[in-house]
């Protein structure tokens, strides 16, 4: 771990302006996470009014960046990646223009939000625009870190956190959400190009004949399912470690968190009881289902009370990929 760097907030136009400009941005941001993801947003509801809005920021701009890369398509893949480096560039210079995008400069100044981590989320999404193909677990992890391990550091910062341990296991549960939802969209993403099932646990071939077939006793069928399982049970492992780092935070934050992580967690044991065949329908968690695992997160407090009430620091260490995995 080494210490950490972040992007500065933009001076321009006078704050009065400035100020307005801000919460235009942060109301879009509050439209797009409602619209977004519907898990995440029912979370957020148990934060805080402040987490709330600085949470709402940072899920729409890396959900605009992530759909803008989506958009782009193969061609213009590298292109959107360029111009989302020059953006960051730009609020790093104080130089932010649109409204999402200064109260993101906002956040990430007062709240200290390393630069690398950004970085390291487009270097996610040009593993996606290059259409990466995973030979182990272990790629596949670095991956999940990058996409969504670093935007568990990034509420780290949101939620001052400052325990080194429980820094990696936000990363952790960021990553486990990851191969989750790589889990259950296994047929959607093959369909637009992108396989992420390592080839260790399934070859090349495999995929496509699975979903050609009509017969789940297929052998592609079966082995589809074998390292959908095999996803499933590391993501499990990865949930154990981040919901354990709930300690460290307040209990509103731990009571959000862990709503969100069983959530997740709870799309996996719905493929589990199709005997992990994500193939045929996309596995969803009821909103009665999500109310109970809310309250669940809520009575999970009374038995490990979180070691303290507020969240006004900020980390001072820079988390890596290397750091998670030891």
């Amino acid at each position: 771990m080494s210490r950490s760097a972040a992007l500065s907030l933009p001076e321009c136009r006078g704050q009065s302006t400035a100020d307005a400009v801000i919460r235009q941005g942060r109301r879009e941001a509050r439209a797009i996470l409602a619209t977004g993801s519907k898990s995440f947003a029912l979370a957020g509801i148990l934060l805080g009014r402040r987490a709330r809005n600085d949470a709402a920021v940072l899920y729409a701009w890396c959900r605009r960046a992530d759909d803008r890369v989506d958009e782009a398509g193969v061609g213009g893949a590298q292109s959107a990646l360029h111009n989302l480096a020059r953006e960051l560039d730009a609020l790093s210079a104080g130089r932010a223009q649109l409204p999402l995008d200064m109260a993101l400069s906002e956040l990430v100044e007062r709240r200290r939000i390393p630069k690398e981590y950004f970085a390291s989320l487009l270097h996610g999404f040009d593993m996606d625009a290059r259409g990466f193909r995973y030979a182990t677990l272990a790629d596949l992890d670095l991956y999940a870190y990058r996409v969504a391990g670093v935007v568990g550091l990034m509420m780290c910062h949101v939620l001052g956190v400052r325990d080194g341990r429980c820094l990696k296991a936000a990363a952790r549960l960021g990553m486990a959400m990851q191969l989750t939802n790589i889990a259950r969209d296994v047929a959607e993403d093959f369909r637009r190009g992108r396989q992420y099932l390592p080839r260790e646990l399934l070859s090349s071939g495999d995929l496509g004949r699975a979903l050609a077939a009509t017969d789940e006793r297929h052998p592609s069928r079966r082995h589809v399912a074998g390292a959908v399982e095999a996803l499933l049970r590391r993501a499990d492992a990865y949930y154990m470690v981040g919901l354990a780092g709930l300690r460290d935070l307040g209990a509103r934050d731990a009571m959000a968190i862990g709503a969100a992580a069983r959530i997740y967690r709870a799309i996996g044991k719905v493929i589990a009881r199709r005997r992990f065949d994500s193939l045929r329908t996309r596995a969803v968690v009821s909103l009665p289902r999500k109310l109970l695992l809310a309250a669940a997160a809520a009575l999970a407090l009374l038995g490990r009370a979180p070691t303290r009430s507020s969240g006004t620091e900020v980390p001072d260490l820079l988390v890596r990929f290397d750091d998670v995995e030891t």
